[in-house]
């Protein structure tokens, strides 16, 4: 087991160079720069002339090495994260990129932690119970809400869940993960329960649709395990349904779902970016879309290298638990 962990782990490393490498020529493709936009915001202030702002531009520009031909930023770019940590400077926020991030990672995790746990703990028992009683009311039940949870989306949903809040439960703080009176608080009792209060929205919103997709894959993934001759073989000796079913059905149908972990993390993530935006965050998301727009390359190339390494741990996690599962992959 020790030796198929440490195969796997150095497969990432060529992968992740790779990776770094697509992020950076991403953002460096398109024209322009965030200075660009800098210098036309100089030029519309008052008492700066255009000579002024260009030559203040300029130094930024070779205090930050943007003259630099491309594979010279790259390689300045990966020495300094591979060196000293330094991903960065944000030019939006005039801080490291590593300060700007940080300050959101820790919520952005938990939240995106705390939705797949509530994710996989609601829709597992509910794809069992559908495949185990299927074409019941039950089953058609759950498939429509299933449906429904896969077709609206996130930000959509967000606004309906804002609308529902204050019409009908005459909520007075909606968005955010915390009411007016706490927010620049240092942490308190009253400021956790305030926050549960709020992040149950949150959690129901960015998981719904994962939620729906991991009860649909289950349903269907048991009911073809139900059909297997090992399975008729385990009733016929006079077993219980129940010990059938979750000690041998289900052992073998959730093995997809394990597989489907590794792209889960960063989903959550990815989704919780124009929500984020629509129930006001204080996640990476919002931070990303800001960066994107303002042409903040370094800050932006981090947040998509985080979701790249997000995929890779995930995936890893994924092998590890398939192999703990089924002793058949670690001597593939």
């Amino acid at each position: 087991m020790t030796s198929y962990i440490i195969r796997r782990t150095l497969y990432m490393i060529p992968t992740l160079i790779l990776i770094t490498l697509i992020c950076f020529t991403i953002l460096y493709i398109p024209p322009g720069d965030f200075l660009t936009s800098y210098k036309r915001a100089l030029v519309n202030q008052e008492g700066m002339n255009r000579t002024q702002a260009l030559k203040l531009v300029e130094r930024l520009r070779e205090k930050y090495n943007l003259d630099a031909p491309f594979f010279v930023q790259y390689y300045g770019w990966i020495k300094n994260i591979v060196l000293h940590g330094n991903f960065g400077q944000s030019f939006d926020y005039r801080e490291p990129v590593t300060k700007v991030i940080m300050g959101r990672l820790g919520m952005t995790f938990a939240i995106a932690f705390t939705t797949l746990v509530f994710t996989w703990l609601v829709a597992i028992p509910v794809g069992i119970y559908s495949a185990t009683h299927q074409y019941g009311i039950g089953d058609y039940t759950f498939t429509l809400l299933a449906f429904v949870g896969i077709s609206i989306p996130n930000f959509f949903f967000a606004l309906v869940m804002m609308f529902v809040m204050v019409f009908f439960f005459n909520s007075s703080a909606v968005g955010g993960l915390f009411s007016p009176e706490f927010l620049g608080q240092p942490w308190s009792w009253p400021k956790f329960v305030d926050m549960l209060k709020h992040v149950w929205i949150v959690i129901i919103v960015i998981g719904t649709a994962g939620m729906a997709g991991t009860m649909r894959v289950m349903r269907g993934n048991l009911l073809d395990v139900l059909q297997q001759q090992y399975v008729q073989t385990a009733r016929s000796k006079g077993l219980r349904e129940w010990n059938v079913v979750y000690k041998h059905a289900v052992r073998n149908a959730i093995q997809p779902l394990i597989m489907r972990l590794g792209m889960l993390l960063p989903r959550l993530i990815q989704g919780a970016v124009v929500t984020g935006i629509v129930l006001n965050l204080p996640t990476a998301g919002p931070l990303f879309y800001r960066a994107i727009s303002n042409q903040d390359m370094y800050l932006a190339a981090t947040f998509l290298l985080m979701m790249a390494v997000l995929l890779l741990v995930g995936n890893l996690v994924a092998d590890i638990l398939l192999a703990l599962i089924d002793p058949r992959i670690r001597y593939e």
